[in-house]
This record gives structure tokens, C-alpha cells and sequence, in this order.
């Protein structure tokens, strides 16, 4: 039997504010069955401040190939001194590591977003409502409205998967998402000719 490509989904749950909701959420089966349906092999945890307890425990619970982790090869931690860059490159498509592209889902801070937005894949932003005078909401609304990103809900953290496969469709698609209302509409040969300085 022929060895699955790695896809990986990064979760960051922030370093400084729990949010242990979101991550008993990612680690609810409804969630890993939502990414083994999409392919995944490899779930990987940012589990912040205070989440270890949660992780250790479904972990100890639930060992390595038990139906309880849908296939997944679940890894986590708490924080890193030098940011999460090298977590976060993972979710990339690699045809040397034979890894096709995944997603990021991150809690709602600026820090984090703009780290993932820059790796360039899929990402799903979930606000903590917990967070008092909480802009978290506003900031994923926004970010969901220029097509940069998806807003993942608590109450339904495995619809998030098949938010950010949209995503990514959108990405791939013509013309590219923000490309304004006629700005490509003459296609591929306007886009050129635009470039090349051509005029009608």
C-alpha cells in the first residue's frame, strides 16, 4: 500500500490568552474525522499557555492509531521563543517532502493572522469570545470580507475544513479574488496587455 502525501493543518491557539474551548474543539472527533475526510495526515497544536492539560489528556487517552484520532498523526506544544514560523511552513505544498498544501486555523490574534497570511494557504481565524472588549470578531469579519481568510465558528469547528478547501478554490480560480469589478475582466489577454502597456 502506497504511502498517503503529507497535509498538514497548524492550529495556533495563542501564547498568551487560554482559549481552551478552541482546542478541546480541534480535538473533538467531528473536527479530525472533517480533516481525515479532506486528506489529512497530520495535525500539528500550538496548545498556548494553559491547553497542555487539555492535550495530554486526549492524547493519553486516545493513543497513536486509535479510531479516536481518524488517522492522524496529532503532535502539539506550548510556545516557542522564536515564533511559529517553521510550524506554520509545514502546511505548505512540497513536492521534494511529497506534502501537499494544507490550512492554518488560528485564534483571532493580529500577530498570528499576519504571520499565516504571509505562508500564503488557507486560513481559518476563530475570535475567543472570552476576551473582554473583544475586536477579535470585527478583525476575522474583515479579513473573511476581503476573501484573505475564513471565520470558523465554535459550534462548528469541522464546516471551518470545508470553508478553507473553498478557499483555496478561490485562490486557484480566474480572476483572482480582490481583482475589483472589471479589472480582469477582458481575462488572461487584458491582464497582458495591461502589463505590456497596450492600449485599445
Amino acid at each position: 500500500m502506497s504511502r498517503r502525501p503529507r497535509k498538514v493543518c497548524f492550529v495556533t491557539i495563542g501564547a498568551t490568552a487560554p482559549f481552551d474551548v478552541l482546542l478541546s474543539n480541534v480535538l473533538n472527533k467531528s473536527f479530525l474525522e472533517a480533516l481525515q475526510q479532506h486528506e489529512y495526515t497530520t495535525l500539528v497544536i500550538q496548545y498556548g499557555k494553559e491547553g497542555r492539560a487539555v492535550f495530554d489528556k486526549f492524547t493519553k487517552k486516545h493513543a497513536p492509531g486509535s479510531p479516536e484520532r481518524c488517522g492522524l498523526d496529532i503532535q502539539g506544544f506550548g510556545f516557542k521563543q522564536d515564533g511559529l514560523l517553521r510550524e506554520m511552513r509545514l502546511t505548505k505544498s512540497d513536492d521534494k517532502l511529497d506534502s501537499l498544501e494544507g490550512m492554518i486555523l488560528s485564534h483571532a490574534g493580529s500577530g498570528s493572522i499576519m504571520e499565516a497570511l504571509r505562508i500564503g494557504v488557507p486560513l481559518v481565524v476563530v475570535p475567543n469570545p472570552a476576551l473582554q472588549d473583544n475586536h477579535q470578531e470585527e478583525l476575522a469579519r474583515e479579513i473573511e470580507k476581503n476573501g484573505w481568510a475564513v471565520t470558523g465558528r465554535l459550534d462548528n469547528l469541522a464546516q471551518s475544513v470545508e470553508k478553507a478547501e473553498d478557499l483555496r478554490r478561490a485562490a486557484r480560480s480566474w480572476p483572482p479574488v480582490n481583482s475589483g469589478e472589471t479589472k480582469y475582466k477582458r481575462g488572461l489577454a487584458g491582464v497582458m496587455e495591461d502589463e505590456m502597456g497596450f492600449v485599445d
